[in-house]
C-alpha cells in the first residue's frame, strides 16, 4: 500500500533537518524526512577527514532559530557540527518523521493526483509536496585517472575518509582545494611522506582559529552576519574591495612562504574569489616540512603504486586520496525527478541549472529545492539562504492549504529570473576572475551555484512565499486576480 503524505523532504543535512523543524513548529505532522544514509548530518556526518571544520565563523553557522551558544573554537570541527544537527532532531521531537536508510529511486509528479509519486529503497510513497535538500558536496567527484582502478593500496574520495588509515605511510593526495588545505596538515603529521598533486593553487587567507576560553562570550551572530555581508564587495570584479582582498592574500603568502621559487608555485592566476576562497595558518607551513612535497601538476596515470604526474614526475605511494571535489553543477537527483510533461530534472537543466527564486522549476509542480540553483552564497553562511527558502516553503504550503493548487512557477518568471542572475553574475570574479570552478556549469559557462548578490537581498525578496510568478490550473496567479480586479471594477 502506497503512504500518503503531506511533503516528503529528501536529505537529512542542516536544510532538511531545518525545514523539519521549521514544518513541526508550524504544527505540520504530516511530513517525512528520506535520508538514504543511517544517520542525520549531511556532509558533516560524510566528511570525518582530519581537520575537517567549518569555514566561516561557528556562530553563523548555526539555525537563527535555534542558535548555537558554547561553540568551542571560532571554526566549528565538522564533529561538533554534526553533533549540533543530532541534537536539533532529538530536542526537535523530529525522530518520529525521519525514514533513515531510505534512498530515493525515483519521483514522479502525477497530474491526476496532482501529488508526487515517489519509489524509495522502502517502497511506494505519494505526497502533495517535494523539497529536496540533499545539499551540493553530497556526490563525491572521483578524477577520470588511467590504471586508478588497479591502484594495489588504499584510495578512497576525501568524504569517505577511511577512518583505519594507519600512520607511517606513504600518502600521495590529489586536489588543493578545501578539504586539501584542511587534511594535508593534519596528515603530514602523522605520515611518512606525503605529496600534494597540484593543478592550480588556491588562494589562502589567514583563519586566526583558536579555542574559546571557559566562560568566554561567544560574537554575536548580527555583527558577524554584517561583517561578512561586506565581504560581497570583493566578489564584484575590478574593484577596490577585490584588489585588497588580494593584497591581503599575496601578504600571507609572502609571510608564510619565504621561498620565492615555491611561492611562485603557489601563486595563482585568477582573482581572489573566482574559486572558492580558502581559510588557513597552517597549509603554507606544511607543505614546507622536509616529509612533504609539492608537486605542481595534476595525476595522468597510475601504474602498480606509483603516481604519475603530468610533468613526467613519479612517486610511490600506499595511499591515494581524493580530494577532488564533489558533482555540483550537475547534481545527480536531478535524473530522478520527472515533471509535468515527462522530463526530468535533469533534461530541463540541460543548459544549467535554473530556477524562480532558486527554489521553484517550471514544469515541476509542487517541487521545492533547497540548496539548490544560486542558492549558495561566496561570501556568507549557507544558512542565510536556506532559511530564507525554507520561509519560502512554508508560505507556500500555506498557500496551497488556501487554494488546492497545484503550484506551478511559470516558464516567463523562472526565464525572468535567470536572465537576471546572468547579468549580475557577468560582473563578479566567479565569471570575470580568469579561473575554472565548481560555482559555474562547466557545459554553459553559467554560474549556476551562487546567488550573485548580498544574503539579506535574498532573505529579503524571497523569504516569504509570492504566489504571482505561479500557473494555477493553467492560469498564472497574477493574470486571476487581474481579472478578478476587473470584474470588481465592472
Amino acid at each position: 500500500m502506497t503512504a500518503a503524505l503531506d511533503v516528503a523532504v529528501v536529505g537529512a543535512g542542516l536544510a532538511g533537518v531545518g525545514l523539519g523543524v521549521r514544518l513541526r513548529r508550524a504544527g505540520r505532522t504530516g511530513f517525512t524526512v528520506l535520508e538514504r544514509a543511517d544517520d542525520v548530518g549531511g556532509t558533516w556526518r560524510d566528511n570525518v577527514y582530519p581537520g575537517v571544520a567549518c569555514d566561516i565563523p561557528s556562530a553563523l553557522y548555526s539555525y537563527s532559530f535555534l542558535p548555537q551558544p558554547r561553540w568551542s573554537r571560532v571554526f566549528a570541527p565538522g564533529a561538533e557540527i554534526h553533533r549540533y544537527v543530532r541534537d536539533v532532531v532529538r530536542t526537535e521531537g523530529l525522530a518520529p518523521h525521519l525514514r533513515l536508510g531510505t534512498d530515493l529511486t525515483s519521483a514522479r509528479w502525477d497530474d491526476d493526483a496532482a501529488a508526487w509519486r515517489l519509489t524509495t529503497s522502502r517502497g511506494p510513497l505519494t505526497a502533495r509536496v517535494l523539497a529536496t535538500a540533499v545539499g551540493r558536496l553530497s556526490e563525491p567527484r572521483v578524477p577520470e585517472i588511467p590504471g586508478l582502478g588497479t591502484f594495489p593500496g588504499r584510495v578512497f574520495h576525501s568524504a569517505r575518509w577511511d577512518r583505519d588509515l594507519p600512520a607511517g605511510l606513504r600518502v600521495a593526495v590529489v586536489g588543493t582545494g578545501a578539504s586539501a588545505v584542511q587534511l594535508v596538515p593534519e596528515i603530514a603529521r602523522r605520515a611518512a611522506s606525503v605529496v600534494v598533486l597540484q593543478r592550480t593553487p588556491p588562494w589562502v587567507l589567514p583563519r586566526g582559529d583558536r579555542a574559546y576560553a571557559p566562560g568566554e562570550p561567544r560574537p554575536e551572530r548580527a555583527a558577524l552576519a554584517e561583517e561578512a555581508e561586506r565581504l560581497f564587495d570583493a566578489r564584484v570584479a575590478g574593484t577596490r574591495a577585490e584588489a585588497d582582498l588580494t593584497e591581503r592574500a599575496r601578504a600571507h603568502l609572502r609571510a608564510q612562504v619565504p621561498d620565492p621559487a615555491l611561492r611562485t608555485l603557489l601563486t595563482p592566476d585568477y582573482a581572489v574569489g573566482c574559486k572558492r576562497a580558502l581559510f588557513s595558518d597552517d597549509w603554507y607551513p606544511a607543505l614546507q616540512q622536509p616529509h612533504v612535497t609539492l608537486e605542481p601538476s595534476a595525476p595522468v596515470a597510475v601504474e602498480g603504486s606509483t603516481v604519475v604526474a603530468a610533468s613526467g614526475a613519479r612517486y610511490e605511494v600506499d595511499v591515494l586520496v581524493l580530494a577532488t571535489g564533489f558533482e555540483t553543477t550537475r547534481p545527480p537527483f536531478a535524473h530522478l525527478v520527472t515533471g509535468r510533461d515527462g522530463r526530468t530534472l535533469a533534461e530541463h537543466w540541460a543548459g544549467g541549472m535554473t530556477s524562480h527564486a532558486s527554489t521553484v522549476v517550471h514544469g515541476f509542480p509542487n517541487l521545492f529545492v533547497l540548496d539548490g540553483p544560486n542558492a549558495g552564497l561566496g561570501h556568507h553562511s549557507a544558512l542565510e539562504v536556506i532559511e530564507a527558502q525554507i520561509g519560502y516553503v512554508l508560505g507556500a504550503l500555506d498557500h496551497l492549504d488556501a487554494t488546492g493548487g497545484p503550484l506551478e512557477v511559470s516558464a516567463a518568471a523562472e526565464a525572468a529570473y535567470t536572465a537576471e542572475v546572468d547579468r549580475r553574475a557577468a560582473e563578479t570574479v566567479w565569471l570575470r576572475g580568469g579561473c575554472r570552478s565548481w560555482y559555474v556549469d562547466e557545459r554553459s559557462g553559467r554560474l549556476t551555484l551562487l546567488w550573485p548578490g548580498r544574503a539579506v537581498e535574498f532573505r529579503e525578496r524571497f523569504g516569504t512565499f509570492d504566489p504571482a510568478p505561479f500557473e494555477v490550473a493553467g492560469l498564472r496567479t497574477d493574470v486571476i486576480r487581474a481579472v478578478g480586479r476587473m470584474s470588481g471594477d465592472r
